[in-house]
């Protein structure tokens, strides 16, 4: 790996010691972000780059990338490919030391989504962070469960069970007072007031329609925490939404941010990794599992494309193929230029990534190719349209994909954060449109093994 890489890198991997600069680590602490369930480090994208906007320094703000994010059915029992509430927990502290040791720092600030907050509230609890941790941040974790009664089909020991032995001892009081966090540490919550998909009185979202859950809205709230509800956003923006930033900024600060939008920064160098779908990197019969695990021997390829056709503008501005640490990249990129990233990798869809332009540099701009499902092999092409960081609700958001309002299989609720459509005919132009970000794409083939994939960045 040369030098350039390996240093931009290292801020996606480990923060770099040395990099303090005159911003005190009281004033700017460390802060390390914990993903959810088969979720990535490059779901803060935009969270990193709106605490930048504001004067936090780069190099203390750290996404983690497990390597197994997805929970096991049963915290009980060995599942491949899965982890372990225990071996999340684990893989959490040995991250928060790396920050400590590089940084200095005496503690950090843990922000987590989802699953995250498991992670981050095993590790206070039972870990040794409540020495090492002085905030903690959880953004839609459901410490009471998304179902806390005995329900046919679901398993009893699920870490996400709110009757299960996982978080019935974390939840269980800590003082007089009937406290559930773990002091000294300061504790946040953030949740919605009903669209969260994962905080429902009725069980729709876990393959139960009218089977009562258990739980309520506010199955997220802890006591001893102080616990934020904001209206109509739902489970993913509970914590990379600018509403969920300012939240936690303010929780962190004591103050309000000086802007939630994401001010443009020059040279915008952009990475990330490659990473696949199955068991392992080398395993491609096992569907689409996700995980974080490198993906070897993938060409990436970057070229910049026409605002209005997504047609490409010459030859591509980048090239290469990753090793095997996965990681692709950095290259520069031009502001106000939208950018097509092709991924070619043995076992996968040629996938063709279409984005907003970036405004600030990011070395956590992670890649995973599609695989085409059996039932839409015969199709003149497919066209994906996915918001990482939220859900489509028609109910609430103005969008359509192309020209289609609402995107085809877009339900309210906001319970789907992805829409997939069929283009026939020659290539063309397919745009994403979402409460004014426009993502500009081409359709592609399907029949030469071509996937075309608009992600929404905000």
């Amino acid at each position: 790996m040369s030098m350039l890489r390996r240093a931009f890198f290292g801020l996606a991997a480990v923060i770099l010691a040395g990099c303090a600069g005159s911003v005190s680590l009281e004033e700017h602490p460390p802060i390390v972000f914990v993903h959810g369930n088969g979720d990535s480090a490059a779901l803060w994208q935009t969270t990193v780059w709106r605490f930048e906007s504001n004067g936090w320094p780069r190099e203390r703000l750290h996404a983690i990338d497990h390597p197994y994010p997805l929970a096991r059915d049963d915290d009980t029992k060995p599942q491949a490919g899965r982890t372990s509430t225990a071996e999340h927990m684990a893989f959490l502290k040995s991250e928060v030391e790396k920050v400590l040791q590089a940084t200095g720092a005496r503690q950090v600030v843990l922000m987590g989504s989802s699953r995250g907050g498991n992670a981050i509230r095993n590790y206070v609890q039972n870990g040794g962070g409540d020495k090492t941790v002085s905030h903690a941040i959880l953004g839609g974790t459901q410490n009471r469960g998304i179902w806390a009664v005995p329900i046919a089909g679901l398993p009893d020991n699920s870490e996400f069970a709110g009757h299960g032995a996982f978080l019935q001892g974390l939840n269980r009081p800590k003082n007089a007072a009937g406290d559930e966090v773990a002091g000294p540490v300061k504790w946040l919550t953030i949740r919605s007031d009903k669209n969260d998909k994962y905080a429902q009185p009725d069980g729709l979202w876990v393959g139960k329609r009218g089977v009562a859950t258990g739980v309520t809205y506010a199955t997220s709230e802890l006591k001893g925490a102080t616990n934020v509800v904001i209206p109509r956003i739902d489970h993913r923006e509970t914590a990379y939404s600018p509403a969920a930033f300012e939240a936690a900024y303010r929780f962190i600060t004591g103050r309000a941010p000086a802007t939630t939008a994401v001010a443009p920064q020059l040279p915008a160098m952009i990475g990330g990794k490659v990473t696949g779908m199955g068991l392992s990197p080398t395993d491609p019969g096992s569907g689409n599992f996700a995980n974080n695990l490198p993906l070897p021997g993938a060409k990436v390829e970057v070229f910049a494309t026409d605002n209005v056709t997504g047609e490409r503008r010459g030859d591509a501005v980048y090239r290469n193929t990753t090793g095997a640490d996965g990681l692709w990249g950095p290259f520069s990129a031009l502001p106000e230029t939208r950018y097509e990233v092709v991924v070619t990798a043995p076992g996968y869809a040629t996938t063709h990534f279409y984005r907003s332009p970036f405004p600030r540099r990011s070395s956590i701009v992670n890649l995973r190719p599609e695989r085409i499902p059996e039932a839409d092999k015969n199709a003149p092409s497919l066209v994906i349209m996915t918001r990482p960081r939220g859900y489509l609700d028609p109910a609430r958001d103005k969008m359509a994909f192309d020209g289609q309002t609402p995107p085809p299989g877009a339900v309210l609720g906001a319970g789907v954060a992805s829409s997939r459509i069929k283009p026939t005919g020659l290539p063309r132009a397919v745009v994403a449109e979402f409460n004014g970000e426009r993502v500009v794409g081409r359709s592609w083939p399907l029949a030469e093994n071509h996937v075309s994939v608009l992600e929404l960045t905000y």
